[in-house]
């Protein structure tokens, strides 16, 4: 698997740092990519949080949504796909710096 890094060049909406795709290299899913991950820059404090593709639905006027890639059973499965994404923002940002 290796994760692609899109920036956001527009800086809208603020905070959004870039977007990020799963791409699948081998294995049943070879071939295909998982799309729907950002990188925001946190509101409060230093930091970044990563978002998890989801489907917004609305219930008596109120937005909700619903997360479409979940654990089975390891609930630390979330924590490993945020920290490869950053990691590999991180990278690409380190590339950006180091040909500029």
């Amino acid at each position: 698997m290796t994760i692609k890094i899109t920036a956001n060049d527009k800086g809208n909406p603020p905070g959004k740092l870039a977007d990020a795709e799963l791409h699948f290299s081998d294995g049943p899913l070879e071939g295909l990519k998982l799309i729907g991950f950002s990188i925001w820059e946190r509101r409060v404090g230093p930091g970044r949080n990563v978002t998890f593709p989801a489907r917004q639905y609305s219930v008596n006027g109120e937005r909700r949504s619903f997360a479409l890639l979940r654990p089975i059973s390891d609930t630390a499965a979330h924590e490993r796909i945020r920290d490869l994404v950053l990691e590999s923002y991180a990278a690409y940002e380190a590339e950006l710096a180091r040909t500029a």
